[in-house]
């Protein structure tokens, strides 16, 4: 089946879309990606939205800004499978469904709530494709974490691919999650901590920057390791998968333990690009085993300074996912396409070692043209 992606992640700059060709099981074929990055209005409105959701108390709520915010999410996305379509001289029959995930504006599975704000139905209408969305409620209500949503898609990827095991797949987006692969049991996944979303809020606030390019803030910067090392203290870096993460759980505990008022703007993007890749570390005692290589997708693939604090705490093979032949940028756009397919045919999209879920799920709301 072809099927389209579409990813809207905690670091909320951006709408990526991806065509694969997939059964749910293999993926056959990984086609053509593109990024359309929100412009500044966009990212102030759904900024907004992030902070108005803190009154949400059932997921059909959307005080403040929600309302807009779900409307202008659901239009870029729109936007963004009609470019890939017509870049492709494709049309809407040639695709068999559409993964939607919306924009995460509140993840508490401890209360059972979790909110992507996107209008699946008129998606649907509009494209004249199925569209699948909502892909994390069903776990959520069960009981589970409802993320990282991922590993399914990390699992099919691995089994075409050569190298030492186990491996982990880590995604840094706003929110850093980590797959374990041992080739052998059902994958092993969470959230570790804290992504580029610290980071981001930081240089957006500081200096008016979108995110560190390339990681050359923090590469002149010092980082004040004690700092580091008092929110790493937090028990939820102690606490063993599966486990997840609000985008902004951190963002008070960061600036008062890591007291960024006072750190220069290069020193502050070196102690926190060294919290997420110290949050990374963490993880590792708590996997069944020491991941012999580590392939890293999301926008925090690209920050060459991240890279390397990672190698030097992590001791195993560092690698960008696009050195092994996958796409740092496209990950997850092609992960929600295949989930789509997934919620089709009735299979799993969590599991019970990857999000706490009782037991394998499906999941997702269906919505047709």
């Amino acid at each position: 089946m072809r099927a389209i992606g579409l990813m809207s992640g905690t670091s909320m700059d951006g709408v990526d879309v991806a065509l694969i060709e997939t059964d749910g099981e293999a993926v056959f074929w990984r086609g053509p990606a593109l990024t359309f990055p929100f412009d500044g209005a966009t990212r102030a409105l759904l900024a907004g939205a992030v902070e108005d959701a803190r009154g949400v108390n059932a997921r059909t709520d959307r005080p403040g800004r929600l309302a807009a915010a779900e409307a202008r999410i659901t239009d870029l996305n729109a936007q963004a499978v009609e470019a890939l379509v017509a870049s492709l001289r494709l049309a809407p029959s040639d695709i068999a469904v559409v993964g939607f995930h919306g924009q995460t504006v509140i993840h508490r599975p401890d209360a059972r709530l979790t909110v992507q704000l996107g209008l699946g139905a008129a998606l649907a209408r509009r494209l004249g494709i199925a569209v699948v969305a909502d892909m994390r409620a069903a776990d959520v209500a069960a009981g589970g974490q409802g993320a990282p949503l991922v590993p399914a898609y990390h699992r099919a990827l691995a089994r075409g691919l050569d190298g030492p095991r186990p491996l982990a797949v880590l995604n840094v987006g706003g929110v850093s999650n980590v797959t374990y692969l041992d080739g052998e049991d059902d994958p092993v996944a969470c959230d570790t901590g804290p992504g580029n979303a610290l980071l981001d809020d930081f240089l957006l606030a500081r200096a008016g920057l979108a995110y560190d390019d390339g990681g050359a803030i923090a590469a002149r910067g010092s980082v004040d390791t004690g700092a580091v090392a008092r929110v790493i203290a937090d028990p939820f870096f102690a606490a063993p998968p599966p486990k997840s993460l609000d985008r902004n759980e951190f963002r008070e505990i960061a600036k008062t333990r890591l007291g960024l008022d006072a750190l220069s703007l290069e020193d502050g993007a070196a102690t926190l690009t060294a919290l997420t890749a110290a949050s990374v570390a963490a993880i590792v005692p708590l996997l069944p085993a020491p991941p012999r290589r580590w392939i890293v997708a999301g926008g925090g693939a690209r920050n060459a300074t991240l890279r390397a604090m990672l190698a030097a705490r992590l001791g195993a093979e560092v690698l960008m996912a696009d050195e092994v032949g996958w796409s740092s940028d496209a990950l997850e756009a092609e992960a929600f396409a295949f989930l789509a397919v997934r919620a089709l045919k009735g299979l799993a999209l969590t599991f019970p070692a990857t999000t706490g879920a009782p037991r394998p799920l499906t999941g997702g709301a269906v919505f047709r043209p």
